[in-house]
């Protein structure tokens, strides 16, 4: 089990040891979720975005990697070829 301090429905702080006046949460929860009305925990707004924007960027990179692969096929190149001198 971890403790939690909570500051306005907010977990600012997690500890593993017992902090008086710290809340007793499972091990589930983590700094900046939302304590919600039914008392459990979900991750922030401000985190589900990050996590979001995370999964977009890491989209548009893979899809970036295979406009390139592509593109360098159509100039007539291997796969072979394009994975030893790009690695994709």
């Amino acid at each position: 089990m971890k403790y939690a301090l909570i500051e306005n429905n907010i977990v600012k702080i997690i500890s593993y040891q017992p902090v008086e006046g710290w809340e007793e949460v499972a091990d589930t929860v983590f700094a900046d979720m939302v304590k919600q009305p039914d008392g459990t925990f979900d991750e922030s707004d401000e985190v589900k975005a990050q996590k979001q924007q995370a999964i977009q960027e890491a989209t548009e990179i893979e899809n970036k990697k295979a406009s390139a692969k592509q593109k360098l096929q159509d100039l007539g190149l291997t796969v072979d070829e394009i994975k030893e001198a790009f690695g994709i």
